[in-house]
């Protein structure tokens, strides 16, 4: 522990190390800010209605990814989650249009003609969510609670405006992240607005614990040890990886390689068990939203029932879905992410190759074999922790406190945090320092 905190103290001994880590807090806290800051024309002390509306089912999640801003009716109320579904059509039409697969190998320059077509597609989205927000304020909240009257059109057009104006500010301030701070922005921004709901929702077992008679401060501690396994075993999840031994040859005096049986310059492929990350619970949960919102728009008794079960996060055929989608997503994000035909062809160039495989295409089908028996057991374990928060709710936990034991909330706070500690290892280690998960000792430069 003392070696830890040492690490630590490493941090802000790197210049560039700590003004980056400042330059995050910095924005983050004034993402935070932004959160409270209620819509103008809106009385902030009657919104106690639309705070009942984010206590349970999928309110809440919305309310979660928010950190707190869609219950405040606040400028941020609509959050990252416009960039997130945009970011998601952009991937998914990448399939279908050559325009998109092109930029998609176009290196750089075609990174960012992509993110500036998914920041046009934020936009357009935000202008269709923004209305519908707007409409359930309406259905929610008293009629004095609007300032300006329910049918103010200025009203209308200057709260869309806001609320667009909002997503594309925290949107840019998640990409400022990523560019001049540490992890990735739109991940972190999630992730404080998921941390900011903890204490309360802890809180909230605690009370139902002790004053209800519904177990004692015991079972309490119990659930916080289950809840201590759970983040291990995410934890785990996140970092196993299958090594794959890589062999290179020795390049002969005409030019040509001839394989070296010594065996002796073997390296290793580490082909992570869930290399799509907090990607797939990302997307899975954006696409969850939108049965519920569309079957809202009818009034029939069928778009009720539809409304309705998939307004329910814990329900049966709410979580079966939703597995289902994470695990179409993890084949797909992992298909996109790792491209093993690159790979084989890298390995060719430098003479390298798996013992046994041919160099090439049998190579690249190889790889992309064993990426395929290795994420299935693994999209099968993100699933399972994903709906596990239903699980603990039918054993009598609070719904607020049963979502911190899996699910959107667990992945990405792990994913994220384990990203964020990976990259501040790296500037440790090239400045000849350890990383925190290693000693804190400072480790000698070498000439």
């Amino acid at each position: 522990m003392k070696k830890f905190f040492e690490s630590l103290s490493n941090v802000w001994k790197i210049e560039e190390l700590k003004n980056r880590i400042m330059v995050t807090l910095g924005l983050l806290l004034v993402y935070r800010f932004g959160a409270h800051v209620t819509l103008p024309g809106i009385d902030a002390t009657q919104l106690h209605s639309l705070a009942g509306q984010t206590e349970k089912g999928i309110g809440s999640i919305l309310d979660m990814f928010t950190g707190g801003a869609f219950s405040k009716a606040s400028v941020f109320a609509l959050g990252i989650m416009p960039y997130i579904s945009a970011s998601i059509v952009v991937q998914l039409m990448g399939i279908a249009i050559p325009y998109l697969q092109k930029l998609q190998k176009d290196g750089e320059s075609g990174r960012k003609k992509l993110n500036q077509i998914t920041r046009w597609l934020t936009i357009a989205i935000t202008l269709v969510q923004g209305p519908g927000y707007i409409y359930n304020l309406y259905r929610t909240l008293p009629g004095n609670a609007f300032l300006l009257g329910f049918d103010s059109f200025a009203f209308l057009f200057s709260s869309v405006l806001i609320l667009t104006t909002g997503t594309i500010f925290a949107m840019w301030l998640g990409e400022k992240i990523t560019d001049k701070g540490i992890g990735n922005g739109i991940s972190l921004l999630i992730m404080v607005g998921i941390l900011a709901r903890l204490p309360q929702a802890l809180f909230q077992e605690f009370t139902s614990k002790v004053t209800n008679n519904n177990g004692g401060p015991m079972l309490l501690v119990i659930e916080i040890i289950v809840w201590l396994l759970v983040i291990i075993a995410c934890v785990l999840l996140v970092m196993a990886v299958r090594k794959i031994p890589v062999q290179y040859a020795r390049r002969t005096t005409t030019g040509d390689f001839e394989q070296d049986m010594m065996g002796g310059n073997r390296q290793w492929i580490p082909l992570k068990l869930n290399s799509a990350g907090v990607m797939p619970i990302i997307f899975a949960q954006a696409i969850m939203f939108i049965p519920a919102a569309v079957a809202g728009l009818s009034k029939s008794e069928t778009s009720q029932s539809i409304a309705g079960t998939f307004s329910n996060m814990f329900g049966f055929w709410y979580n079966l879905v939703f597995a289902t989608l994470i695990l179409v997503f993890t084949f797909f994000y992992t298909a996109i992410t790792v491209p093993t035909n690159k790979m084989a062809d890298d390995l060719k160039r430098s003479g390298g190759f798996i013992p046994g495989v041919k160099p090439g295409i049998e190579t690249a089908d190889f790889l992309d074999r064993i990426m395929s028996l290795i994420t299935f057991p693994g999209s099968l374990f993100l699933a399972l922790i994903a709906v596990f928060p239903a699980i603990v709710v039918s054993l009598n936990v609070q719904q607020s406190w049963a979502m911190f034991y899996g699910g959107t909330s667990l992945i990405i706070m792990v994913g994220v945090a384990i990203d964020t500690i990976q990259q501040i290892n790296s500037y440790l280690l090239n400045k000849h320092y350890d990383g925190l998960m290693k000693s804190g000792k400072n480790r000698k430069a070498v000439a």
